[in-house]
């Protein structure tokens, strides 16, 4: 898939022949992190999203029961075109399922943020080149100390995700993630984990690399697997995501980022 449209990479995954994480994928194109819940808890999620902009940068919401996605991509299909998803009964991860068809309603509500894999392809033309750009890596993330703004039954701790940058590239890759809001924007923590309570031998879900080497300082960024713990706290008794680093790969350039649509 590595050099796929955005379009090609929705339809592979929609038949079932590509399952895999998507960093990498598309550079130029914004990847989405999703988040579907029920419409009657959707305007307390909304005002999640809104009060936690850095973690959970909006770019569309669906309509009740509606699958589509017009302003990230033609003939998008939430229910199929990520790689993999994850739901959320009650608060506990059920399942990774490849498609949510089965467990749709049409009361569902999609909520698409911001990933912060966006912005790698700035990083790459700007000449950053980090180690988890690399085929078959990937940034790692970590639950923080961070609290973020509650809103409703959605609280819980800002979710970072870290990538081990050359020391003479920090104010650099700073300076170029500020400038994309849409994708976290810019490092919410530069150095010691600690200070924000990151144990680098715990990433979520134990993806990515999380190791950093002499000359490097792990710089972290809001993450968009931040609402799943929100999700978690919430214990709504549906409730869908991405699979972390299973991204929804749009048709939005980076730096583009649309009007919102209404729930």
């Amino acid at each position: 898939m590595k050099n796929a449209t955005p379009a090609e990479i929705r339809r592979a995954a929609r038949a079932g022949t590509f399952a895999a994480p998507t960093a990498g994928l598309a550079p130029g194109y914004q990847q989405a992190n999703i988040v579907i819940v029920p419409a009657d808890v959707a305007d307390s999620f909304l005002a999640y999203v809104q009060a936690n902009p850095q973690a959970c940068p909006l770019l569309a919401v669906g309509r009740a029961g509606d699958p589509s996605l017009p302003t990230l991509g033609k003939e998008i299909d939430i229910r199929t075109d990520l790689p993999r998803y994850r739901v959320f009964r009650h608060g506990v991860i059920a399942e990774d399922p490849t498609q949510v068809t089965h467990p749709w309603r049409e009361d569902l509500v999609t909520f698409a943020l911001g990933c912060s894999l966006g912005f790698e392809a700035a990083l790459l033309s700007a000449g950053v080149h980090l180690r988890c750009f690399a085929p078959d890596a990937s940034c790692s993330a970590f639950e923080s100390t961070i609290e973020t703004t509650a809103a409703g039954p959605f609280s819980g701790p800002l979710v970072a995700s870290m990538r081990a940058v050359p020391a003479e590239h920090v104010e650099l890759v700073r300076e170029i993630t500020a400038a994309h809001p849409e994708t976290h924007g810019a490092p919410v923590h530069i150095g010691e984990p600690a200070l924000i309570g990151v144990d680098l031998t715990q990433p979520i879900d134990g993806i990515g690399l999380t190791d950093v080497l002499e000359g490097e300082v792990p710089v972290f960024w809001a993450c968009g697997v931040t609402p799943q713990y929100a999700l978690q706290r919430a214990k709504l008794p549906l409730a869908i995501t991405h699979a972390p680093g299973h991204m929804l790969v749009t048709d939005l350039p980076l730096g583009s980022s649309p009007s919102a649509q209404p729930v």
